[in-house]
């Protein structure tokens, strides 16, 4: 095997423009991979629990995967900067591929769990090094954000027509083929990445290398125990298991921080964070992910369960803000290569995303249609040039030693905050909605029926509030009064939580003013080397 220096092409990349974009296709058709997986599954969840008969181990379909990802990410992303990233590419495929044959063969809920994890570990292999594959192929940020549009658009199809996918296929080819539809993306990912992505390393790394073993072992187990604290206190409250938890990530924390200080090669170099820019975009990821989640969570259950929307309707009104986040993408690539200061770009875009959330935040159920779509628009360029930016900013600000670990953290952090977002508008909605119901059942003295009213989920079941409307008049009960408090409540929940949202998005713009202002003319070092 040849060994050569890799410098990059006239152009500002590694490669010529033909083996450039077959590169990217390959990396593109793994993140899509993990991006349709994630959209796919969460439509034929329903389906898969009614036939596997396991509803205590529901929410852990999600968690599993979730919890083995956000582990995995930023040790994989440090892994890469030492051996190379192409190994690693190769081996997300086939476990990521393998795990979703396993899924589809389950036959009970806990194998089920079981491989999610395993796919969740090939997900965060997959994260940890496609992502910064890019900036070893393009080391000019200028030229590496015009290739982005393609990741981009691999996320924005995977999104649109992952949810139809999902019901379709669930449908008429049943809930296993959610997870055999990975098999041909699987292979086709596997065949160009294994073809066309060059195998760089990082030349400073070619010496006698010692992971930090113990280092990995405390940021699995840090933040394992934060991931599941936020999975926990929805359901739990301030419980002793969660109390628990909360204690061992508080505590892995600091001996994280204590060892990482000692080793001679951290598998988290410390000294990252007091990197001045990147200690601020790691913040921004964080809160940046907050937004994101809470937003794509929790809007179809605003417009289905708060507004009366069928999901087709509500599918409609959601679709401008998946589709803009690619649209958002591709603009921002054009534009802030030409700006003066590029950072101006963090700021327009949070500043979108905080008047999306106070938009949703003031929509009730007679809100025009056309003033949904304008909101929604807005939530999707303001992620569009939020998230590419964060990305290049990052890396840029970490320099070629440090690119796969600080370009993990940032995937990582993003997904800490999607969790916090989602657990704590998930929490408001859940206290305040059944507050409402409570009431409304008081006022009407038919406590009995809470159990009924309990799941926002009778909300969106039609063919089960039918049901449940005859109940209620056979008992003389006002049925549609009591829907339309329990939607009133569910509403105001949802308007909190969002409400919450947009503070975070403010505090986002104020916090991006701290960003230094980031210079896209200068390429990272390219002290790579090509296997």
């Amino acid at each position: 095997m040849s060994v050569h220096s890799a410098q990059p092409h006239s152009s500002g990349q590694i490669l010529p423009f033909r083996e450039s974009l077959l590169a990217m296709l390959g990396v593109a058709f793994v993140t899509m991979l993990v991006a349709l997986d994630q959209t796919v599954v969460g439509t034929a969840l329903p389906t898969i629990v009614a036939e596997l008969r396991g509803f205590d181990l529901y929410a852990w379909v999600g968690t599993s995967y979730l919890l083995a990802s956000v582990i995995t990410v930023p040790v994989f992303g440090r892994l890469g900067d030492y051996f190379g990233r192409k190994p690693f590419v190769i081996a997300s495929i086939i476990v990521f591929t393998g795990a979703s044959m396993l899924c589809g063969a389950a036959h009970q809920m806990l194998f089920l769990v079981l491989a999610r994890g395993l796919q969740g570990i090939g997900g965060g292999m997959l994260v940890g090094t496609a992502f910064a594959c890019i900036p070893d192929l393009f080391p000019d940020p200028r030229v590496r954000l015009r290739w982005q549009v393609i990741m981009s658009s691999a996320f924005g199809i995977a999104n649109a027509v992952g949810p139809s996918l999902g019901g379709f296929l669930t449908q008429y080819y049943g809930w296993r083929s959610v997870f055999y539809v990975n098999l041909p993306i699987g292979l086709l990912s596997l065949f160009f990445v294994y073809r066309f992505l060059p195998h760089l390393r990082n030349s400073r790394h070619k010496g006698r290398i010692q992971i930090d073993w113990l280092g990995a072992a405390l940021i699995a187990l840090s933040l394992g125990a934060l991931q599941m604290f936020v999975e926990v206190l929805p359901k739990q409250g301030l419980s002793v298991e969660s109390l628990a938890l909360l204690v061992l990530a508080g505590l892995s924390f600091p001996a994280l921080v204590y060892w990482e200080r000692k080793a001679s090669q951290p598998m988290l170099p410390l000294n990252m964070f007091s990197n001045p820019a990147l200690s601020v975009l790691f913040l921004l990821a964080v809160l940046g992910g907050f937004i994101m989640f809470a937003l794509l969570f929790y809007m179809p259950l605003l417009l289905q369960g708060g507004f009366g929307m069928t999901p087709q309707g509500a599918g409609m009104m959601i679709t401008p803000l998946v589709v803009f986040i690619t649209i958002g993408s591709i603009v921002n690539g054009r534009i802030v290569t030409r700006l003066r200061n590029p950072n101006a770009m963090l700021h327009v875009g949070f500043t979108l995303l905080g008047l999306c959330c106070l938009g949703v935040v003031t929509a009730t159920h007679l809100t025009p249609q056309g003033i949904l779509i304008l909101t929604m628009l807005c939530g999707g360029l303001g992620l569009g040039f939020v998230m590419p930016n964060l990305t290049v900013f990052g890396q840029q600000a970490a320099g070629r030693e440090h690119l796969g670990i600080a370009t993990a953290m940032l995937q990582s952090l993003r997904m800490v905050g999607g969790m916090i977002g989602t657990a704590l508008t998930g929490t408001l909605i859940a206290h305040l909605y059944r507050d409402g119901v409570h009431a409304a059942l008081d006022d009407a003295q038919a406590q009995r029926w809470f159990g009924a009213f309990a799941d926002p989920q009778i909300l969106i079941d039609r063919h089960a509030q039918s049901g449940l409307l005859a109940q209620l008049a056979q008992a003389g009960q006002n049925g549609t009064l009591l829907l339309d408090r329990a939607r009133e409540s569910l509403v105001n929940g949802v308007h909190l939580g969002l409400a919450c949202a947009a503070i975070v998005a403010f505090a986002a713009l104020w916090c991006s003013r701290r960003v230094p202002p980031m210079k896209l003319t200068r390429a990272i070092d390219p002290t790579v080397v090509a296997d």
